[in-house]
């Protein structure tokens, strides 16, 4: 008999609050963690892939550990990206909505500083933090972390390599009396040597099965392409999923800004996140896809950390990621929460020596995936550009008398012989540019 979040000692109110969101029967992180987290005095180091129900292993007993008496700041919980935090702010106060004596504040990057010092100034006993944001909290005397007994470092893996100079300065200034709780998606050389050089001689270390990764509702695919047909294979996959969520990751800035300008004149209902964008366009992008207003996210692999939206359906690396643990972080954004998903990887010749690594090392499984042919993606770009006609907005400039000559030119045709012609005078118009193309080929 499978065992229940009573059985793992959790409390009656917290088991309501479960029992609202719909969470019935522990993941195997939750069952493992939960339990030493309650129980025990030691450091905790917990690895489990993306998507497992790590914020309820952490925040079920951490919830449960906090003295209600007691109005200091007794937990810091660390994110590395302010999207992040913010999830991890709210699922807190989901679950904890029979307690409502436990406060619990978020404070991340990104937004003013002042109404967050603020809200530090009322007891709080658990704080959600983008380490940046703390440690300018820290020098300016806003925050106090003399009697914190808890400090929880999730998605560890991020933050040593991209935030460690700050993570640094938060260790120093907290009690080493306190517990740690360190969370990850990969057991990287950078995590053991965090766990060797702030973590305590005693770690308790929890882990599920790394080696079944691939077989975790992920079907990992991957096709090779020329460089001049990359993009019109993606928009080939693309169109296949119409209606269905995804997020395609790009390795740079550049990349996200090039393949988003791409979707949108093909029409497609997408967004684009990375690093150099505002906050307030991050999270407005982010609440359109979260909302199901957009269906498509163009994102680089810091800007999508803590997405966390059950119904993504595929995720497509638009480049290979450089190591190993990227592609577990990407691959982890689909089959949430017991669902499938696709994780597609799209290819240069040269690059299809990698996928063995990747298998060799993260335990998975690569199979083929079959790319359209010539004739298939041809047909897809007529079914683009007649969505680019059916989307454009009509010009309200054009003169009547205009559009009347127009109108009396096709006034004759029925709907059927507009679209042939229509289409007979697209594929001739296509078929024109052809030549050029290769003729400016030869010439190199």
């Amino acid at each position: 008999m499978s065992k229940q979040f009573s059985d793992l000692g959790i409390k009656e109110s917290f088991l309501k609050s479960l029992v609202d969101l719909g969470i019935n029967v522990p993941t195997d992180i939750q069952k493992k963690s939960i339990p030493i987290l309650l129980n025990q005095n030691d450091d905790v180091v917990a690895v489990a892939k993306t998507g497992t129900g790590k914020t309820v292993a952490f925040g079920l007993p951490l919830l449960q550990l906090i003295q209600i008496e007691n109005t200091e700041v007794q937990a810091i919980i660390l994110a590395p990206t302010r999207e992040l935090g913010q999830q991890i702010h709210a699922n807190l106060v989901s679950l904890s909505s029979y307690r409502s004596n436990i406060s619990i504040a978020v404070v991340c990057g990104g937004i003013p500083i002042k109404p967050q010092i603020e809200r530090l100034k009322a007891p709080t006993q658990i704080v959600v933090a983008t380490p940046g944001r703390l440690v300018d909290l820290i020098q300016r005397g806003k925050i106090n972390l003399k009697h914190l007994k808890y400090l929880v470092l999730d998605e560890a893996d991020e933050m040593v390599s991209a935030l460690k100079k700050d993570l640094d300065a938060i260790i120093k200034e907290v009690p080493k009396s306190r517990r740690t709780f360190l969370f990850t998606a990969t057991m990287s050389g950078a995590i053991k040597q965090l766990v060797q050089n702030y973590m305590s001689k005693h770690v308790v270390q929890v882990e599920v099965d790394m080696t079944r990764l691939g077989h975790q509702g992920i079907d990992h695919q991957y096709v090779v392409v020329k460089p001049i047909e990359k993009l019109e294979v993606l928009l080939h996959f693309l169109n296949s999923k119409e209606g269905q969520r995804g997020i395609i990751f790009c390795k740079t800035k550049a990349a996200v800004n090039k393949l988003a300008k791409n979707l949108a004149i093909n029409k497609f209902s997408s967004g684009a996140i990375h690093g150099s964008l505002t906050q307030g366009i991050r999270d407005r992008i982010m609440e359109q896809f979260r909302e199901g207003y957009i269906d498509i996210l163009v994102a680089t692999d810091l800007a999508a950390r803590g997405i966390d939206v059950k119904e993504i359906t595929y995720v497509v690396n638009y480049h290979l990621p450089d190591t190993y643990d990227a592609y577990v972080h990407r691959s982890g954004r689909t089959a949430r929460a017991g669902a499938k998903g696709l994780s597609l990887t799209i290819l240069q010749e040269e690059e299809v020596i990698d996928i063995g690594d990747f298998e060799q090392e993260l335990g998975i499984n690569f199979s083929v995936f079959k790319k359209a042919n010539a004739q298939r993606i041809e047909e897809n770009n007529t079914l683009l550009w007649a969505k680019k006609i059916f989307k454009t907005k009509p010009n309200r400039a054009v003169s009547e008398d205009l559009r009347g000559k127009v109108k009396t030119i096709f006034h004759h045709l029925t709907k059927d012989e507009l679209i042939d012609k229509l289409l007979a005078n697209h594929i001739v118009q296509t078929t024109k540019k052809i030549p050029k193309t290769e003729g400016v080929k030869k010439k190199k």
